[in-house]
């Protein structure tokens, strides 16, 4: 602890943030004076739950924000107007028994289950954002394809500060380029533990939002902001560990596939459905979810397939650490600590079960006639979030993943949605209905 204090004073820090994630994934926190940082780190500071979505009632409000020393982050000089460092904190009561309905709690908690199975779990994703020219509208930058460099303009600009923002701020990044749709980018970062990478993202998105009001633009993670081009996903890279060894590497399987590896696909693609609601919480999240725009829709598995909802991409043969398989479905408005942990606990059941595993599908499945996906036994994600809730209700899979509270609570907040979305006159009613109705 005290290193970490010097550090913050050899820095000459004045504000020192504290943060949190509720349960739809909305970072929350506060500020205190570096006199206060000693007492933070030992005790936790305390603060009223009851106005966090999905935290307590007004009696029971009283809850603590414990700073996680092994999670914290030197924000950028222009941040907030004065030198400050975050910690990522874990949510408690008073006593400092964990907090039931703490995201971060509950991943902590999915994790330790992995670890009492021998496994350490890995997470690399594939961050996909828009940049508008304000965040009243739609309108775009540029008319960029995927990778490509010219024009140089500001998002580019933007995209490239933020990545040298990650670099001092000590958070890896394999790469960044311009994605498939108009004014779409991605950063891709370097596998970690997955509790550090959800705090990776939770600090990421602040972030590029930061860094793009700089440059006078609008940064959105929404997944389908514009009709008619892709959505942005959250393609995750999973891996499971056992010490050193990459547990989902086999040199003598076809695929390079460890029977863990095969599990755990099986294990992702039966529990697919039950798990979208959490990896796609929004009302919004299904218009990506769609045929065309290279979004999964259909529970299929292969290599080169990316039309596949789990894909294993290629690696170099003599690098088994880099075996992994990468989920496509879930999307950058996801709560990460909650999404991560409905990934793991379903592979670990197809681990635990044994679940067979299909032959890869290789042929483009958007393009497929419906009988021989019949054939095949494709079946589809949920097409609405209404849909996916109706199928997490029923998952014990969720339940185990997210805890009692907060598979509860979960499902309260997204039924609520849904009916203030089901009720709304939206405009496509109105122009198709209201000239001849």
């Amino acid at each position: 602890m005290q290193e970490i204090i010097k550090e913050i004073d050899d820095r000459k820090i004045e504000v020192v943030r504290l943060w949190f994630t509720d349960i739809l994934g909305r970072i929350k926190g506060f500020n205190i004076s570096r006199e206060e940082l000693q007492r933070a780190l030992e005790e936790g500071i305390g603060f009223d739950g009851s106005s966090i979505e999905g935290f307590v009632r007004i009696e029971e409000s009283d809850l603590i924000a414990k700073p996680d020393m092994n999670s914290y982050f030197f924000l950028p000089e222009d941040f907030g107007g004065a030198p400050s460092v975050v910690f990522i904190c874990d949510v408690a009561y008073p006593d400092g028994t964990p907090y039931e309905s703490c995201p971060r709690q509950v991943l902590r908690r999915n994790l330790e289950y992995a670890k009492k199975q021998g496994f350490d779990f890995y997470v690399g994703p594939e961050l996909e954002y828009f940049y508008f020219k304000s965040d009243e509208g739609t309108e775009i930058l540029d008319k960029g394809g995927y990778f490509d460099i010219i024009p140089i303009e500001e998002g580019v600009k933007a995209r490239k500060e933020t990545m040298l923002t990650f670099k001092k701020m000590g958070i890896e990044i394999e790469a960044t380029h311009h994605e498939v749709a108009y004014s779409q980018h991605e950063i891709d970062f370097r596998y970690q533990n997955a509790l550090r990478m959800a705090d990776i993202l939770q600090i990421a998105k602040v972030l590029i939002k930061h860094i793009a009001r700089k440059h006078g633009i609008y940064a959105t993670f929404m997944p389908k902001p514009v009709f008619g081009i892709n959505g942005s996903g959250l393609h995750c890279h999973v891996s499971l560990f056992r010490g050193e060894e990459n547990a989902f590497y086999s040199k003598d399987d076809e695929f390079n596939l460890s029977d863990i590896a095969k599990g755990f696909i099986a294990g992702l693609l039966k529990h697919a459905r039950e798990i979208t609601a959490v990896t796609n919480q929004w009302v919004n999240s299904y218009k990506r979810l769609v045929v065309g725009y290279e979004a999964p829709v259909y529970l299929s598995w292969g290599r080169r397939n990316r039309s596949a909802l789990v894909r294993v991409p290629a690696f170099k043969p003599y690098k088994p650490k880099s075996c992994r398989i990468e989920y496509r479905a879930p999307d950058p408005a996801c709560n990460p600590y909650l999404a991560f942990s409905c990934i793991l606990r379903a592979g670990l059941k197809g681990v635990e079960g044994k679940y067979p595993l299909r032959e890869p599908i290789e042929e483009d499945i958007y393009a497929m006639p419906e009988e021989v996906k019949e054939k095949y036994g494709i079946d589809a994600l949920p097409d609405s979030l209404y849909s996916a809730i109706l199928l997490m209700e029923k998952s014990e899979v969720v339940k185990e993943a997210l805890g009692e509270e907060v598979f509860q609570k979960f499902i309260r907040n997204k039924k609520k949605e849904w009916e203030e979305y089901r009720i709304r006159v939206t405009d496509y009613e109105l122009k198709n209905y209201l000239p001849v109705l």
